[in-house]
């Protein structure tokens, strides 16, 4: 059980330097891997989730909306960046079709001493679609927990972009470290 989590989002080569990549997110590696490093040093839960899409990607309503292949599964652009994995090691990984997982807050429910005392921060990509996806589904989810983004170690579509859902979660009571 574990009262303190670190969610790694999407931090995918497709978004770092491949299909979707930017200079930004090819930036924040570093500082990831650090904070990974630091977390499970201080006996935080890490799980990182994977943007997850088929080859028939194309033909789905997201694939009609952003017409860019990516995080197929098991192509080398789905696959989580060497360095944050090996930083990871045996963390949950958890697979979501979309911008935010469902699952996500069921299992953090599952391995949580105290829903009521947790303290969930998020790092990684892109800070203005599934970061901010994810962190709202946990907010709504756990109304008196802790929940931060450590804004370093997110990059969003754009500079621009990035602000924008740091400022939107803001709003929406979000810690922005």
């Amino acid at each position: 059980m574990a009262n303190k989590f670190l969610i790694v989002v999407d931090m995918q080569n497709d978004f770092i330097d491949g299909a979707l990549g930017t200079a930004e997110a090819q930036a924040i590696v570093p500082a990831v891997v650090e904070r990974i490093r630091q977390a499970k040093e201080a006996g935080e839960t890490v799980i990182a989730t994977l943007d997850t899409h088929t080859p028939d990607y194309m033909n789905t309503p997201e694939g009609r909306k952003l017409p860019v292949p990516h995080c197929i599964r098991q192509t080398e652009g789905w696959q989580i960046r060497k360095q944050v994995q090996d930083a990871m090691g045996d963390a949950l990984l958890v697979e979501k079709p979309t911008f935010g997982s469902i699952r996500l807050p069921e299992i953090v429910r599952g391995l949580a001493d105290d829903p009521a005392a947790m303290t969930i921060e998020l790092i990684g990509l892109c800070t203005d679609i599934c970061v901010v996806s994810n962190t709202l589904l946990l907010k709504a989810h756990f109304p008196d927990a802790e929940i931060r983004v450590r804004e370093a170690c997110c990059a969003g579509v754009t500079p621009e972009k990035h602000a924008a859902a740091l400022e939107t979660m803001r709003s929406c009571q979000i810690d922005v470290l």
